[in-house]
Order: C-alpha cells, then structure tokens, then sequence
C-alpha cells in the first residue's frame, strides 16, 4: 500500500505551483489530475502515468470542441485514488488552485482514510489570490477591506445565496450567472454602485479582467464566456487611487498580462 499526496497546483500557468508541490510532484508514479491544471507541470513527474480526473462544465480553452459532459464523477475519482494507491508508492492528486477551497479535499481524505491509506495535503496559490494579481488589487484594504469572503456562485442547489457579511466577497465559478449574482449581491444589501473586478483564466496568460458595477455586472457576461471566472465584489475590486503608468481602470475594459515562463517553455 502506498501513500496519496493532495497538491494544489496552483490557478493556472504551471510556474505557480510551489516548490513543495513540485518536489512532491516529481515523487509520483500516479498522477490524477483535474481539468484546469496545466499540461506543463507534467515535465515535474515525466515518468508517472496521468490519469485525467477533470471534472467540466464547459470546453475550456485548451480543450476546445470536448463536450461539457466530459466529466468525471466525485465518487469515481474517490474509488480511484483508493484503488491507485493500493497498487502505487505514491499516488498524487493534482488539484487546480488549492485542494481546500471548493476542491471537494473532504470526499477524498474521508475515502483515503477510510482505507487506511497514508496521506499529505500540500496546499495551493487558490484563484481569488490570481485575481487579485491579474487585477492588480489588493484584496485587503487598510481602513476599508479588514474581512475577505470566499463562495461559490453555485450551490448544490443551483441557486446563488451572496451575502453582505465581509468588505470583500469573493465569488468562484460564476460566470454563468453574472446577471443573477448581480440581482441578488443587490437583494443581499450591497449598493448598486459597490465596485465588481471580473478575472477570467485568472493566473493564464490569456487572462482577462474587467471592471464593472453590481448594477452593471451582466455587461460582463460575453466578455467572459466560456471560461473559468472569478468575481471580486467590494473593498478589494476598488481601483487605486493612482493606476501604474500604462494600465487603464475604465470600466468594463480588459486588459491582458504578459505570457509568464512555464517549465515547459524554458531552455
């Protein structure tokens, strides 16, 4: 019986996985890895086999064309991390962001213990961290932004159920419902002037951010389509006072960073 490594991989290029992760990464002889995780890192574990555990929504860019019923069930992926690891030294499972934020981490660590199965969790750059970079916005404000807030725009239900409880909240796999989760920020108790930072691809260096309103988020809906977003509502989507020279903070303008290195592209 062998061991299972929990890794966050980070929220896209593959350069911002940590050094622990990689040095965990290339202990492998299994590697199950999610959908947004990024083909790159797998110069970190050549020789382990990869198994493809994602679970999708949508195509994404690097997949375009695949169904969005490409996806693979949690009590499947939980079933193979245990059968893996009865058969592997080290099984890693390999996480977009990090395992503990909307990664269903709970499902899996109650099915390796289960089996008696050593384990690890090496945490992960999570994708509200990646906006706030892509954006340039600090998600902290001295003397406005004291509490950050993580949630998800989908429930198991289906509904969004944004609160006002923190100066920034910060919404994950939400671009299908812009529109909705302005209404409802709005019911919630948030003004229709509080400043919202869209990020698509957030950690990509095809990233996309916009600027917008909760009264106007829905004109953010075909700019982001059909790719990973995050929203940031509140204290930490305020523009500074004073942008750097050569960025722009209009409203609903995008803007791109520069391609970052990744292991796969250095000599």
């Amino acid at each position: 019986m062998g061991r299972v490594i929990f890794i966050g991989a980070g929220p896209g290029a593959a350069d911002l996985i940590t050094v622990r992760g990689a040095q965990r990464l290339a202990q492998a002889d299994v590697v199950l890895f999610d959908a947004l995780t990024d083909p790159a890192l797998r110069v970190y574990a050549p020789k382990a086999r990869w198994i493809d555990v994602g679970k999708r929504g949508f195509a994404d860019a690097r997949r375009v064309g695949a169904p969005a019923y490409d996806s693979t069930k949690q009590d499947a992926i939980n079933a193979l991390i245990v059968e893996q690891a009865l058969d592997a030294d080290v099984v890693v499972r390999l996480k977009g962001g990090d395992p503990s934020i909307f990664g269903r981490l709970e499902e899996e660590l109650d099915a390796v213990r289960a089996a008696g199965i050593a384990c690890e969790v090496v945490p992960g750059v999570t994708a509200a961290l990646a906006a706030a970079a892509d954006m340039q916005r600090p998600l902290t404000r001295r003397g406005s932004g004291r509490s950050v807030a993580f949630a998800t725009a989908m429930s198991r239900e289906g509904a969004i159920v944004p609160t006002h409880s923190a100066d920034t909240e910060v919404f994950y796999m939400g671009g299908k419902q812009l529109a909705a989760l302005g209404r409802r920020l709005r019911a919630a108790g948030w003004p229709a002037e509080t400043p919202v930072g869209v990020v698509s691809r957030a950690g990509w260096p095809d990233q996309l951010h916009s600027d917008h309103t909760i009264g106007t988020l829905a004109q953010a809906t075909v700019l982001h389509a059909g790719r990973p977003t995050v929203i940031t509502v509140g204290a930490g989507a305020a523009t500074l006072d004073a942008p750097p020279a050569g960025t722009s903070s209009d409203v609903a303008a995008a803007t791109a960073v520069q391609p970052a290195a990744s292991p796969a592209s250095k000599p």
